[in-house]
Formats: C-alpha cells, structure tokens, sequence
C-alpha cells in the first residue's frame, strides 16, 4: 500500500480517486489535517471502499507516522501537505513555515526510521515522493526559456521560500541518509475540487454570484496550466520509474496569461450559463492592485520527463478548461459547501475595494 499525506486538498484528493481508479491499484492511506482547504468531503466517492483508509492528522505529529508507518508498512510516501497559497502566506507565514518546513523536516525524519528499519528487498523498492511547485524557481523574464530542472532556486514570496526549504530538506536526506526520495516540481494545477479562492474556481463563483472577477495589476502574469489529472498520471509515472535522488519538473505547455484565462472563463459560463440581463460575464472584470511581490512569468520545461518516462499531458488547455467549468456548474453544492464563512470574511478583505468594470 502507499501513504499519502494532504490527499483530501485538491491535488492530493485527485491523486488518491485517479489511484484507486487504476486497474490492480493499491491501498491508499490518506493522512490529512483537514485544515480549510482540506475537505474531506473530496474523498466522498471512496466511502465504503476497503481499499481507502482516512487519518485525521498533521505531518508535524511524529509519533503519529511513527504509529501509521509502524502499522500499515508503505511502500510508498507520496507526500502533498502543504499550505499553498501565495496570499495567505503574505498575510501570514506562519502556518507555512510549520507546514511545509517543519512538517516536512517530521515526516522526513519518520520515514527515515521506518526505512531503516525495513528488510532489505523492501528498503530497495521504497520510495518517497515529494511533491512541490514551479514557484521555488521564482519569476521568469518575458523571452526567458523555460524552467528545467537545473535552473536556480529563487523564491520571491513566503510560500515559495518555504516550498523551496521542504525541497532542500527532502535533498538533503536523500545525500546524507541515503532516503529514496524523488520530487516532482508542478506548474499551476487546475481542475475538480479546486478551493476557490485560486484564479480559475474563485473567477467561476463569483461569476455566477454576480460578484467583481479581481484580476491583479494589469493581468498580464503569465502561467503554466496543468490540468490535475495530468499530474496525477506525471507522479503515478515518476513514482514507478523514476531515479531516486532526481527532480521531475512537471508542466502543461500552456502558457497563459490571468487575463486569457479569466476571459476564456467567462466565454465558457457565457455559453453555458449566459447571465439573464444577457451581458457578458467580462463585463464583471475588475482590476485590484497587484500583490506583493508577484512573479510575472512561470514556464516549465518538462523534458526529462517525456524524454526519460514517456510522460506527456492528455489534455490540453481547451479540453481540460472545459472539464472543469462544467464539473463546477455541475457541482454547486460542493462549492456552497466549502465556502464557510471565515474563507469569505478572507477573500472580502483580501479583494476589498474592487468594483465590477
């Protein structure tokens, strides 16, 4: 079996029903503090599947994956905890520092033990996989080439710095300890279950609520978009072939702008579900002040992966984009749902000041 931590955030949960999708798949222990954005509720179409169990708890708790690795012997650790919003963790690094350094440090330290210990045909065939971001990378100028897995770690905002030390740490262990690790960095993941206070989901809600869009600056911030179901198959490929102590860096080829992606957003609920004064959702674009420290341009060169493990996406921006508006309009209960009322009392403050244009 394999243990995934943070699998029932967005990514994670993907990661966990494409797994359990697969003919022949494994058992899946899923350990998630269950923080905002970690919803169980993601993982609802596994209930009553003997081959998913669900731990409640935080990757900072040692004697936890002591107990958990102890207990059902992984094969595997793929690891996706991790606190990842860029304004969050402006507003407030804290939460990212315990997570995603000192979390990850614990969990690297506990699996350490555990590999240890294992006989030896089974410590041969471990492997913990770790999965990060192409923000560790920092910002791209407009002609530069894209990320390759050489290029140097720059992080400009908290989440990246602290995405950036997990990716040391797990390093580090691989070189002194002799821990199997691989990482995966990712470009920007859209898709189902999607916490909407990220781009594509926060535009399709407040849309449809007839809300302001707010677009930061001019926009004109371009990204690297990856459907979620392709990353899955990237880490389920990487987790199978890939050279321990590397780095796979996992992309979409679909550079885009914040802009393009909000307008071709409003194009899709436009046709699907046109407002009934008939205007067009565009017309609710409001530009807000840019964050701070906002990194202009991400691109990931995903050579290595295709060269060395045969990985290319399935979708591409239009087939994937589609998907997702439609399972948002098809899931408005799931969106209701996840929206308390401190993540709104959140994305008021944040946004504050933005009128529709």
């Amino acid at each position: 079996m394999i243990l995934v931590s943070g699998g029932a955030g967005f990514i994670g949960a993907n990661f966990v029903i494409d797994w359990l999708a697969q003919p022949g798949a494994e058992p899946v222990v899923t350990l998630d503090k269950l923080t905002y954005a970690g919803n169980l509720e993601n993982l609802a179409g596994l209930q009553g599947d003997a081959r998913h169990t669900f731990v409640q708890g935080d990757i900072g708790d040692s004697a936890l994956l002591a107990r958990l690795l102890a207990q059902h012997r992984p094969r595997a650790v793929v690891n996706f905890a991790a606190e990842s919003h860029v304004d969050r963790s402006i507003h407030g690094a804290e939460d990212f520092i315990q997570t995603n350094i000192v979390g990850t440090f614990r969990l690297l330290e506990a699996v350490r033990a555990y590999h240890a210990a294992l006989p030896a045909d089974e410590r041969a065939a471990f492997r913990f996989l770790h999965v990060s971001t192409d923000e560790v990378y920092g910002s791209l100028a407009p002609e530069a080439p894209a990320f390759t897995e050489q290029h140097r770690y720059e992080p400009n905002s908290p989440y990246s710095a602290s995405k950036a030390a997990s990716d040391h740490l797990v390093r580090a262990w691989h070189h002194t300890h002799g821990l199997p690790v691989v990482t995966t960095n990712c470009s920007n993941n859209y898709g189902p279950y999607h916490f909407p206070e990220k781009l594509i989901p926060l535009m399709i809600v407040n849309a449809l609520a007839g809300k302001p869009l707010p677009v930061y600056g001019d926009g004109r911030q371009v990204r690297d978009w990856l459907y979620v179901g392709d990353h899955c198959s990237a880490i389920r490929r990487v987790l199978e072939a890939g050279r321990v102590g590397e780095t796979y860096n996992v992309g979409g080829w679909n550079e885009k702008t914040n802009l393009e992606i909000v307008h071709t957003v409003c194009g899709l609920l436009d046709e699907w579900r046109p407002r009934a004064d008939g205007q067009p959702y565009a017309s609710q674009i409001a530009f807000v002040t840019d964050r701070p420290g906002h990194d202009r341009r991400y691109a990931i060169d995903a050579t290595r992966l295709r060269d060395e493990l045969g990985w290319t996406p399935a979708e591409t921006f239009d087939t994937g984009i589609r998907k997702t508006v439609r399972w948002y309009l098809d899931h408005a209960d799931w969106v209701a749902r996840v929206q308390s009322g401190a993540y709104r009392e959140w994305v008021a403050r944040q946004y504050a000041g933005a009128a529709a244009g």
